[in-house]
């Protein structure tokens, strides 16, 4: 049986592309699958089958999605190079590069950290089953930086568990706009779906989940600043969305901030640098560093070279 996904466009996206649209409500697949369910007369709008991606929306019309049943899927491993940044017969951490989606999902079956981490490692947890083999926690995918793997399920109840206690170190760095008044503080907001525009998260009352992020000044650039976002909690988009929230969004996130492409950035400026856990085996405390990849660095050299002019 088809999995039936009807909205009503709010007046943000009046004006959007179809295509565009569903890509915002339906998170977990490709534009191109949708693309291809408008194609295949899969997408309604207003009680008649759209198939046109281009179809500008109007607030108000009424989308429905038809996204047929997933068929049994063996995901392949493919020998795409990873970054191994620790490796034991317990877990493994890596350091993602930017525009690499972490699991497979309905349209986007290759190509993943999933499909590299199984041609490098035959042994993951499967509790999250075969889409998402190993996988205990995710970032966006233009978000670069480290994440951990689970190689059993042992390791991997036990890394979830110290997700659950926040007691696990994630250090992001960013680059936001404007500049801040204090050299560091907390955001302590609650995070859920905006319920103003299901296309996006916000700080929320309704719905919503205890979102804790604590911040600190590394450089300033005037109309822009350098920080730290430590996470106490892991909301989806948590950083992305408290930086907004205290009106310093990210440089290049198109989504929680200005549309306009700055510096040549259209990514969001966000890189997952320290990672820190407890062993499942050993019960030692390890805590991993990676560097800014090479196109973070760069920005950061084109602001410190105009902030010096």
């Amino acid at each position: 049986m088809d999995n039936i996904i009807e909205f009503i466009v709010e007046e943000e996206m009046q004006g959007t592309r179809l295509d565009v649209v569903l890509s915002f409500v339906i998170e977990e697949v490709s534009r191109s699958y949708l693309q291809k369910l408008i194609e295949t007369k899969r997408v309604e709008v207003n009680g008649l089958i759209e198939q046109s991606k281009k179809y500008k929306v109007k607030t108000g019309d009424i989308v429905k999605v038809s996204i047929p049943k997933p068929e049994t899927l063996d995901v392949v491993p493919e020998n795409i190079p990873i970054d191994i940044v620790y490796e034991d017969g317990d877990v493994l951490v890596v350091n993602k590069p930017k525009g690499m989606v972490v699991h497979p999902a309905a349209g986007n079956y290759t190509g993943t950290l999933v499909n590299a981490i199984l041609f490098h490692c035959k042994n993951l947890s499967s509790i999250n089953g075969v889409i998402r083999p190993g996988i205990v926690h995710r970032i966006d995918k233009d978000t670069s930086g480290l994440l951990m793997i689970a190689k059993n399920d042992a390791a991997h109840h036990s890394l979830a568990q110290q997700l659950a206690e926040h007691s696990i170190t994630r250090v992001y760095h960013a680059i936001v706009y404007n500049n801040f008044k204090e050299d560091e503080d907390t955001v302590n907001a609650p995070i859920g779906r905006d319920p103003k525009n299901r296309f996006k998260m916000a700080v929320t009352t309704l719905n919503s989940k205890e979102a804790v992020t604590h911040y600190r000044v590394l450089e300033r650039f005037g109309s822009f600043t350098y920080v730290e976002a430590r996470l106490k909690t892991g909301r989806t988009h948590q950083i992305r969305v408290h930086m907004a929230y205290i009106k310093h969004p990210l440089l290049g996130d198109g989504i929680y901030g200005p549309k306009k492409k700055v510096l040549g950035v259209d990514y969001q400026m966000l890189h997952a640098k320290i990672l820190g856990f407890i062993h499942p085996v050993t019960g030692e405390y390890m805590e991993f560093e990676s560097d800014l990849p090479e196109d973070f660095n760069n920005v950061l050299i084109k602001l410190r070279t105009q902030s010096s002019c």
